[in-house]
């Protein structure tokens, strides 16, 4: 079903912070924190295990975007005109702990004050180890302790400030795991979430927990990925499904390549040329991990689309899909992409078995801009042009976030 035509915020309001970009400093793309002081922590006991599990009674609408020395407050005004809820925010580990138990926090303070500040809920996204705890570049670290002591760190340090925190990105990916991913690596990904759930738990038992999102892919290769369905499967699968006690929340990245958000490989294959021979280049794919999810006991949790979008024409080898889509396209596929995981996406209760979506991304497009390359894949799936200025998708989603959030009493 298309969303109706509702009354959006006024329009002066987004012009008003339009405007606010001209003259301004563009931002570089992300440069590592820096700080004065370092703070030392001394790690926490374990929770115990529980037999509740965090969810929305709602479905809740989030953005990622990219708040490090940028015009973070205009970035996230914007948010809010869109109608966003929440807003995630990916901490590259190794910026912040410069010796082991010796953190900087110095920048991302400035961060989680600004998401604060606009009421906005903040989903933390927990990236690249140090060195002097991972093999390889950037890697998941030997000692799942050693990323327990970080996440308690920072918990303590902002308490009900971050909402929710996704342990890792795309881990059955091998450019996310210091450069190679094997089949054993599965289990290692789920002692390091059960660590972190424990530690996270143990100090603010309302801050939900993600299993990391894996990248969408049927390839199998340790030298580039594991297929998402085979790494869950083994993540699920692990020591009796000990996984379990151990997160709220599963995070799934659907990819869209060119495909219509309601077609599915193979009952229902997308007639895009190329990219349609597999069911990871359909957002509907979220439907299979779902299945999954319920094969192995695992039903009474929530999916959180954490990364969802299409991309638009870009320069980027690997991204030729975003070539046969205009801006007027995208915007007509996130659109219906909500409306179908509100619509359809619920439980033998009614409950909605996606609790949260977030879109990628709002403002890498200006980020982009400024590196001198605005056709970049990454500033191709912007809700912005690299001017500030908003894209259809923006104000598509502005009034259809307003419809739903009014249907949802909220």
């Amino acid at each position: 079903m298309r969303a109706r035509p509702v009354r959006t915020l006024p329009l002066m309001m987004l012009f008003i912070v339009l405007m606010a970009a001209c003259g301004a400093s563009q931002a570089t793309v992300p440069l590592a924190p820096i700080g004065a002081r370092p703070t030392m922590i001394v790690p926490q006991a374990p929770a115990p295990q529980r037999d509740h599990f965090l969810r929305t009674p709602s479905l809740q609408f989030g953005v990622v975007a990219h708040l490090y020395y940028t015009d973070r407050n205009r970035v996230l005004a914007l948010a809010q005109i869109a109608g966003f809820d929440w807003v995630r925010q990916q901490v590259h580990w190794k910026d912040i702990e410069a010796a082991p138990g010796v953190y900087y926090w110095d920048e991302f303070d400035h961060v989680v004050a600004a998401v604060a500040a606009r009421n906005l809920k903040l989903l933390v996204n927990i990236v690249q180890s140090p060195s002097f705890h991972a093999p390889g570049n950037g890697g998941k670290p030997r000692d799942p302790q050693v990323m327990g002591d970080f996440v308690a760190a920072m918990v303590e340090r902002y308490g009900e400030q971050i909402a929710a925190i996704e342990v890792w990105n795309e881990p059955n990916l091998a450019v996310e795991n210091g450069g190679r991913v094997t089949p054993e690596d599965p289990g290692r990904y789920v002692e390091i979430l059960a660590e972190c759930y424990r530690r996270i738990k143990a100090i603010n038992p309302n801050i939900y927990v993600l299993a990391a999102a894996p990248s969408s892919t049927g390839v199998f290769d340790p030298e580039r990925a594991i297929p998402d369905l085979d790494y869950l499967r083994a993540m699920y699968s692990y020591r009796n499904g000990m996984i379990r006690d151990y997160f709220d929340v599963q995070a799934v990245h659907p990819g869209g390549a060119a495909n219509s958000p309601d077609w599915l490989y193979p009952e229902m294959p997308g007639d895009r040329p190329g990219w349609n021979d597999h069911s990871t280049h359909y957002f509907r794919h979220v439907e299979n991990v779902r299945a999954l999810m319920i094969e192995h006991g695992l039903g009474d949790r929530q999916i959180w689309l954490t990364e969802y979008g299409w991309a638009t024409p870009n320069t980027t080898p690997g991204f030729e899909f975003g070539n046969l889509l205009t801006f007027e396209v995208q915007a007509d596929y996130v659109t219906r992409a909500v409306t179908r995981v509100y619509e359809e996406y619920r439980d033998n209760q009614g409950r909605p078995w996606v609790g949260n979506m977030f879109l990628w991304n709002m403002n890498f497009s200006v980020l982009w801009e400024a590196q001198g390359n605005p056709l970049h894949e990454q500033a191709s799936f912007s809700l912005l042009h690299p001017d500030w200025s908003p894209r259809p998708a923006f104000i598509a989603l502005q009034g259809l976030h307003q419809r739903l959030k009014a249907e949802q009493g909220r």
